[in-house]
């Protein structure tokens, strides 16, 4: 997957749009990405490959409406306060829309609060666990 250097997406450095500090537990799942991977190190954010469910973030990369079903499994795997990034491929050809998105949260307890551009290609929203429910 190519795309533009993380930190000028929109003029507003990447990881400071999906809320990534140094620290930060996160894991990827499902995407490629070595420059994406890169920069999280660079940052300071600690990378989890397996372990006790405490993330701050999860990315999870989708490319049909059934691989949302991954909110099921990612969903007790972050902290009450934490958050799961699901990217999609943009444009009217995406075969995930924004829609889809927001109904499989719902579908998992979750809901949507901020959206961002991930890349030139890729869209980013962000489900949380609602605040009644943490």
């Amino acid at each position: 997957m190519k795309r533009r250097a993380p930190e000028l997406v929109s003029g507003r450095p990447l990881l400071d749009k999906l809320g990534v500090r140094p620290g930060t537990r996160v894991a990827v799942f499902d995407l490629e990405d070595a420059g994406f991977t890169a920069s999280l190190v660079e940052r300071g954010a600690s990378i989890q490959t397996a372990g006790p469910a405490d993330l701050d973030l999860a990315f999870l990369m989708v490319h049909a409406p059934p691989d949302l079903h991954r909110l099921a499994e990612l969903r007790p795997l972050i902290r009450p306060n934490g958050a799961i990034w699901v990217l999609r491929v943009k444009g009217p050809a995406a075969s995930v829309r924004e829609i889809d998105v927001i109904e499989a949260g719902q579908r998992h307890g979750l809901v949507d609060n901020k959206i961002a551009s991930f890349s030139d290609t890729l869209a980013a929203m962000r489900l949380v666990i609602p605040i009644g429910l943490r």
